[in-house]
């Protein structure tokens, strides 16, 4: 799914982390333990992190337009802590920010929602370079 070894790694281990949470917090939706279970027992089956997350939704009965605006959020969140993280912004700085951009954020929701997925790609070559290799770093702030 991701050619950046990196990226894979990360996108697996942070969906493999949420199926485990979402079947053990809806236990109601028997299919998730037992596509949690199956995957155990093969380890053929990667669980990457955007594809989990939409079938949860699904699963959830959470319509296309809250799962994508959901997304979107937890993404925006990430990124706005790992600026936290980093010293970039403070928490109060990281609160103001995230509050200035909604706006900016829906724009771009509305833009790009309920796209084919032929049409999911980025192409930032120097940025998947320099991502490929940190997993060669001494030190690295994030465990990927």
């Amino acid at each position: 799914m991701l050619t950046n070894e990196v990226g894979r790694k990360a996108s697996i281990a942070q969906g493999s982390a949420l199926i485990r949470v979402a079947a053990a917090v809806f236990s109601e939706i028997p299919s998730l333990k037992s596509m949690r279970d199956t995957s155990l027992g093969s380890r053929v089956v990667s669980f990457h992190h955007a594809p989990i997350f939409g079938l949860i939704c699904g699963l959830l009965g959470l319509d296309s337009r809250t799962s994508q605006r959901a997304y979107l959020f937890i993404t925006m969140r990430d990124v706005i802590s790992a600026a936290t993280r980093l010293n970039l912004v403070g928490p109060m700085g990281a609160a103001v920010l995230q509050h200035q951009i909604v706006l900016l954020a829906e724009a771009i929701l509305e833009k790009w929602m309920d796209r084919n997925a032929e049409e999911a790609c980025q192409t930032i070559p120097l940025l998947d370079t320099v991502q490929g290799c940190h997993g060669y770093l001494f030190s690295r702030m994030f465990c990927s």
